[in-house]
């Protein structure tokens, strides 16, 4: 399969990508899996329920991973996440700002995609401008900026050579690399997996139970597709990466645009895609589509602001909620960790401040 898969990896990576974006897309729509909405269900109602469901997506992609990492299919050292730059200071703040970011624009890049599936014609703009912002912040007028704060505050970690946990692990104890990476997805795991199912609300709500393990699961199976498309000896080799819609957002905005210059999106562009499309069906299917548009000029405003913001913010914590919270976890990078929790830090400031609005305009 390997030697196909890289023969083939232009197409594979696009037409694998497509498929997984679909099922991702169908199933967010279909469970109404919302990180920001699960943030909010707690604040507002006590239910954990969608928040226990993300993380057992994380915990999920997170098992996946490590065993395909060890059977050889991928090699996530080569990915972004564990690199030996500590960037902790896009990892704090990005977080903080996308976190905050995507209260204001009703959800996350990847809730966002599946609102517009469904007709949300307001989605549909705040990922245009999630898009733009994004490319801004990595390469345009925000670029310089963002990659100045990011040169005088990362920490290269050069004794230990990643910001992998395993790695770290290994380089403290003296364990084995196998063995180090055994340890830690079993103790993190074993935790994620204790506080998803100790709660008997999420344990008799199948909805949340298999949300979780169908994103996880759709996570590892860009682990595994990318994984087996990387080629050493390629002209130009594609790092291992999977589900995140940040950075993709902006590329499938620039496909578009460029069609003729490259007619094969890579997989970032199609899974994006694939998630728009998959919602769709899902809307279609279930009689559920919808057009809407914003309500007011002030709803317009806090949408693009939020959108901004995680336009800018998810690129200086190199990911969102699915492509740090899950995708990067799922990595045991130190950088993913400390960027869901500023992303989950930043969507209940985020929520307490909107809240105050709302009050003050009633």
């Amino acid at each position: 399969m390997r030697e196909y898969v890289v023969e083939n990896a232009a197409t594979a990576l696009s037409v694998g990508g497509l498929l997984i974006g679909l099922i991702f897309g169908w199933i967010v729509y279909r469970t109404n899996f919302c990180t920001m909405g699960s943030i909010s269900d707690f604040m507002s109602f006590g239910d954990y329920r969608r928040f226990r469901a993300w993380i057992l997506a994380a915990a999920t992609a997170l098992i996946g991973a490590q065993i395909l990492d060890a059977n050889g299919i991928v090699d996530l050292s080569r990915s972004m996440y564990p690199a030996a730059r500590f960037e902790w200071f896009g990892n704090i703040v990005g977080g903080l700002l996308f976190g905050w970011g995507m209260v204001f624009a009703g959800g996350c890049a990847s809730r966002n995609l599946v609102r517009a599936g469904g007709g949300d014609l307001r989605s549909l703009i705040v990922l245009l401008v999630i898009g733009l912002f994004a490319y801004m912040s990595i390469g345009g007028i925000i670029g310089p900026i963002r990659a100045e704060l990011s040169d005088r505050t990362a920490i290269t970690l050069s004794g230990v050579g990643s910001t992998s946990i395993d790695d770290i692990l290994a380089y403290l104890t003296g364990l084995g690399a196998a063995d180090a990476r055994m340890v830690a997805t079993t103790i993190i795991a074993g935790i994620a997996l204790i506080y998803c199912f100790i709660d008997p609300a999420f344990r008799s709500s199948p909805v949340h139970i298999f949300a979780g393990l169908g994103i996880g699961l759709c996570a590892v199976a860009g682990w595994a597709l990318t994984g087996l498309a990387y080629d050493d000896m390629a002209a130009q080799t594609l790092a291992p990466i999977s589900l995140t819609f940040v950075r993709p957002t902006g590329d499938a905005v620039e496909w578009l645009q460029r069609f003729t210059a490259g007619p094969v999106p890579g997989f970032g562009v199609t899974t994006t895609l694939g998630a728009l499309f998959g919602a769709f069906v899902a809307a279609v299917s279930s009689g559920r589509f919808k057009l809407t548009s914003f309500a007011s000029p002030s709803d317009t405003i806090r949408n693009l602001y939020g959108a901004a913001l995680m336009g800018i913010g998810g690129v200086m914590a190199l990911g969102c909620t699915i492509g740090q919270g899950v995708t990067g976890v799922s990595t045991l990078a130190v950088g993913s960790f400390l960027t869901l929790a500023a992303i989950i830090t930043g969507g209940i400031l985020g929520i307490k401040r909107m809240e105050a609005i709302l009050m003050a305009e009633i």
